[in-house]
């Protein structure tokens, strides 16, 4: 009766034991099978996030390329994720300072090259990644990394060339016989024509002052030469700002201006609402980043409508059509207090590579790394301009990124005022001269 007993017992025990075994397998059956089940539930406790702040907010031409990189980088590093906030590129310029002053930095975060990101270099607050760069040199070359160079190390990644162009509206030449201007003198007479046939000549904005940058810095550069200008600008002894070609694109601005270039109100339109009316077809012109071609190729606008051209030359003593404003100044940088350093320096030039890929491929940017992709079914457009910057002789970063803020805070005032009438060029050159000497170390 004992043994009866007991044998009934055991029964009872293996029936539970089979149906408990059931029962787990068939909870399982949901999530996949038990070891990979078991898997995925340690992954996700174990999952280790990474912050990256960018500006390609989602209206931005640059925010899919972004959101493919990260996902191919994710689909790479299992166990890893990427936690991606956008701003808006004004408001981002004076949190991401704050956040270096706060030492509260995400892993990676979006930067401008040169002078915009030096002090963040200094602070000891960001990671050097030459030992990084070991890994992707034949990728991408070391020459486009100078804008992410400081005292010898390398600072960030990069991935896109963007350069200062010209837009134009081909229809609109075309009815005026007016051939792509290439010098100077030859965009006046464009504005002259132009004017007088009652269109606006060059759409631009000085409220959001860089857009009139563009054109103001892009003259400088074809005045003065690259060497010249990055050696006034950069405080080399011998180079003042108050130099003789200095003072010529100076007076060009003011020419053009009285002349009748710019549309009524530039002073109060914002880049958005300067760009609409060139885009609308009711401008000639747009000088501006090479990300215009971006929009245009991405945006329902007729393509065919627009063509692009270096900006002309002001003094061929000293510059060429391949002289550029501009060069790889976007940055992706490493906080030095990211709980997961190797992966996060790996991640800025892993994702910075696959961003320089997907922007090109979509047709919104230049890449500065090396194609070794078919790129046959890129926009025409932005073929043409990555032509211009595989064949140019030279890239200057536009003023307000290569001069510190303080620097450049003041260029931006004193553009608007020379615009405005408030000063004269001599006045402006003056007073760049003084300011940049003011801050010399």
């Amino acid at each position: 009766m004992k043994k009866k007993a007991v044998s009934i017992l055991l029964s009872l025990i293996m029936t539970a034991s089979l149906l408990a075994g059931c029962g787990t397998k068939d909870s399982v059956s949901d999530s996949g099978n038990s070891q990979g089940g078991q898997s995925s539930q340690s992954s996700s406790a174990e999952e280790k996030t990474l912050t990256f702040w960018s500006i390609a907010t989602e209206s931005d031409n640059m925010h899919s390329s972004y959101l493919k990189a990260i996902e191919e980088w994710e689909s790479n590093h299992e166990g890893y994720k990427i936690k991606f906030e956008t701003f808006e590129n004004q408001a981002y310029k004076t949190k991401i300072k704050s956040a270096v002053a706060a030492n509260e930095l995400p892993d990676l975060f979006f930067t401008f090259g040169g002078g915009f990101s030096q002090p963040f270099a200094e602070s000891g607050k960001v990671l050097p990644l030459d030992d990084y760069y070991a890994n992707y040199k034949d990728q991408l070359p070391a020459a486009a990394l100078k804008n992410q160079t400081y005292d010898g190390k390398i600072y960030g990644s990069t991935f896109t060339t963007p350069v200062s162009v010209m837009f134009y509206n081909k229809k609109i030449f075309e009815e005026n016989n007016l051939a792509v201007p290439t010098t100077y003198d030859e965009l006046l007479a464009a504005v002259n024509t132009l004017k007088a046939a009652g269109i606006t000549p060059i759409s631009t904005s000085v409220k959001d002052t860089w857009v009139l940058g563009m054109l103001h810095d892009g003259l400088t550069l074809k005045s003065a030469g690259p060497t010249k200008l990055q050696n006034a600008l950069l405080k080399q002894e011998g180079q003042s700002y108050n130099d003789p070609d200095m003072l010529q694109s100076a007076k060009a601005i003011v020419e053009l201006n009285e002349a009748g270039a710019f549309e009524e109100g530039a002073t109060g339109l914002s880049n958005d609402e300067a760009v609409q009316p060139f885009l609308d077809g009711q401008a000639a012109m747009f000088f501006t980043g090479s990300w215009l071609g971006g929009d245009i190729n991405t945006r329902s606008y007729d393509k065919e409508a627009f063509g692009v051209a270096p900006i002309p030359v002001v003094n061929s003593d000293n510059a060429t059509l391949g002289d550029f404003m501009g060069g790889a100044s976007d940055t992706i940088m490493v906080a030095k207090s990211t709980k997961y350093p190797e992966v996060a320096c790996d991640a800025a030039f892993e994702i910075a590579k696959y961003i320089s890929k997907n922007a090109y491929l979509e047709g919104v940017a230049i890449p500065a790394w090396n194609i070794d992709y078919d790129d046959s079914a890129v926009e025409p457009m932005t073929k043409e301009i990555a032509g211009y910057t595989t064949k140019a002789n030279s890239f200057t970063l536009w003023f307000d990124t290569l001069i510190p803020a303080e620097d450049a805070n003041k260029y931006l005032e004193l553009l608007q005022q020379l615009y405005s009438g408030g000063i004269t060029p001599e006045d402006y050159v003056k007073a760049m001269a003084d300011q940049l000497d003011s801050t010399k170390e």
